[in-house]
Formats: structure tokens, sequence, C-alpha cells
């Protein structure tokens, strides 16, 4: 009984085996059936975009931090006494050359001058009367009515009175300075800053402090340089005026431009360093003195430079690389040695040729020897 049960259920088995085959040959899952079967999906290949190698003339720049300083910075000092009777420029005002900032309160100055000027109406007359005195002392002397004491006593009254009338000419002079000083006026156009005599104060010539005054345009930026590249700088200096660019915090590109005008005649020996000096145009005041800014020192220009996106550098343990399109648009890596920037561009001192074709894009997803479909890019800007 137990063999005849065992029989049965191998038939069973081998009966369900044969379906299942039938089943899977009709569907196309086994060899003999080809009908209906779906043809392989084609490799992806990654699409990369790409742009040819600039070649141009590169501007080679040294760079520097710099400081602000002004030309010109002076203290306003009186220089008669008195008291402060106006400020006339507001604390901060930028003021061109002979504006007035404070007056010294006039009256006493104005008194003398005019004492003055009276007591050369009467020098003046005393010395015509002296005058015509010695002219007719002259005819007496010829017509033998003076004797010579008289005559030579009349000669020294005209001469009395020529200097007295001089002395008291200087006095008007004198006079007219001390009252053009009681009004304080710029001596140069500049800015300038917070009061420090309050209407009212009595001036004193010994040291009394109005104000101060500075210069802002044009306006020094002094660097220092190294002892290394004042070579590259004095060779580029004997080719001409050598340009600076200035560049304030956050700035990428200068706003404000000016020349090389001073190196000093002495490296400071504890930092390896000179000091050099431009002058920039600053006519809307953009530098104010003790500002700390960049500045670029265009040295030389560059010829036949390859140029490459910045984006388009990769990096690994070798080195830069780029990737570029090798034969059969498969990525070729390249080992680079860069050189200076220019904008969003990189100098290529070695590593690809004019004709490369660089991948910008993509770069995380493609390796060396892949296959890709190259997407040509607008040429970067130069």
């Amino acid at each position: 009984m137990r063999r005849w049960k065992i029989a049965l259920g191998a038939a069973v088995a081998i009966g369900a085996v044969s379906v299942a085959s039938v089943h899977l040959l009709n569907l196309g899952y086994l060899g003999g059936g080809t009908a209906g079967a779906a043809p392989a999906p084609a490799a992806f290949v990654m699409p990369v975009p790409v742009v040819n190698v600039v070649k141009k003339t590169l501007p080679i720049y040294l760079g520097y931090a710099a400081r602000v300083e002004s030309i010109r910075s002076i203290t306003l000092q009186a220089r008669v006494p008195g008291y402060l009777q106006e400020q006339t420029a507001a604390d901060g005002s930028d003021v061109k050359q002979g504006d007035m900032l404070y007056r010294i309160a006039p009256d006493d100055y104005q008194a003398a001058l005019d004492q003055a000027k009276a007591q050369v109406q009467r020098d003046t007359a005393t010395l015509e009367y002296a005058k015509s005195n010695l002219g007719r002392g002259t005819d007496l002397a010829k017509a033998g009515y003076l004797d010579k004491d008289s005559f030579d006593q009349r000669t020294s009254n005209l001469r009395t009175a020529q200097a007295a009338l001089a002395v008291d000419q200087a006095a008007v002079r004198t006079a007219e300075l001390n009252l053009g000083y009681a009004e304080i006026k710029a001596p140069f156009s500049g800015r300038i800053g917070r009061n420090q005599a309050s209407v009212g104060t009595l001036v004193s010539v010994a040291g009394t402090v109005l104000n101060t005054l500075v210069q802002l345009d044009p306006i020094y930026v002094t660097f220092n340089p190294s002892e290394t590249d004042l070579v590259q700088i004095e060779q580029a200096k004997a080719a001409g005026p050598i340009a600076v660019d200035v560049l304030l915090p956050g700035e990428t590109q200068p706003s404000q431009k000016g020349e090389l005008t001073f190196i000093d005649n002495t490296i400071d020996h504890s930092t390896g360093t000179i000091t050099a000096r431009a002058t920039i145009g600053n006519a809307k005041f953009t530098l104010l003195p003790g500002q700390y800014v960049r500045v670029r020192l265009h040295v030389k220009e560059q010829p036949n430079t390859l140029m490459v996106p910045q984006v388009a550098l990769g990096s690994s343990q070798l080195g830069k690389y780029l990737y570029v399109i090798g034969k059969g648009n498969t990525v070729d890596q390249k080992l680079v040695s860069l050189g200076p920037t220019d904008g969003d561009l990189i100098s290529v001192t070695s590593g690809i040729s004019e004709t490369d074709q660089v991948i910008t894009g993509n770069l995380q997803k493609i390796g060396p020897g892949m296959p890709v479909s190259p997407l040509p890019q607008p040429k970067p800007a130069s």
C-alpha cells in the first residue's frame, strides 16, 4: 500500500513539471521560443559640456595688502588770539581751497587797522608839508636868505617824515594781515574732521587746536613688496610707468586706479620688505586715510597663454588635472601645472594643448576612458 502512494506522488510531480515547462515555453522564457523577445537596451553615454582652450595675452600682476594715507594732513590753528566767533564749515565737510572754516572776533583787529590807516594819513600830510617846506627853503637858500643849517634841518624833517610814513604803512600791512588771520581758511581742498573748539572759546596762538584737514584727492596707498618682488618691479619701472589697481574689501574688480610713484631706498632687514607707494585719483572720496585695501601692480604682459575655466579643474593626490575629450569621444585625464588667474579663467603652463576640448560639467559622473557625448559650449569670455 505504501509503495503505491509513493508511485502516485511521483507521477503527479512529473505531470506538474511538464505543465510548467509548456507554460514557460509559450511565454518565450526557454530557448525553444523566440517569438516576441525584447531587444537588449543600448548602453547610456553621459553628455558633457566642452569648451575650447583660450589663447590670449595675459596681464601679470603682483598683489599686496596696502594702507591708504593722506598726502597732506594738518592741524588747524589760529595765527592770532581772540574769541572764536563762528564755525562756518560743519564737521566732516568737504571743502575747497580758500573756503572759510572759522572766524575769530575781528573787532580789535579792525580797530587796529583803522588806527594804522589814520596814522598813515597824518604822516602823509606831514610828508607833504616837509616836501613843500624844503622846496621853499631851496629857493631861499639860492637867493641867500636861508642859512645852511636851516636848510639842512628842513632836509632832515623831510627824511624823518618819509621814514615815519614807511613805518606806518608797514603797520597798516600788519593790521591787514592780522584782520585776515581772523578768518581761518582751507589751505587746500579736502575734508575737515571733528570740531575741537566751541564757539566762544578764547583762542591762543600758543596751540589751540580747532580741527584737522586732510587731502583726499589724490591720495596715497602704501604697501610693502618683498625684496624678491623688487627685481620684477624695477624691471617693469624701467620699461615705463607701472599701473596700480586698488581693490576694496569684497571687490574682485578694481574700483580705483593710479600709478606707482615711490619706492624707498632701504629694505627693512627684519621683514625683508621695502616701502612703496602709489598715487591714486580719488575724486569720489571712496578711499579714506587709514583704510586697508589690496593693490595689484601690472608688471608685464605674457603672450600666447593657454587659459581654461577654473570650474573645469579637478584635484587628486597627483595634483590638479583636467578632463578632455580623447580618441573615440572618451574621457582623457591630463595632469596640469597652473599659472595666474584672469577672472573666471586660469592659465595652464603645461599639460594641455591649444587644440584640446576641455570638459567643464558632470565631472563627478565621469572618469578616464569613459565614453561621453560632447556638447560644445560658447567660447569662455577672455
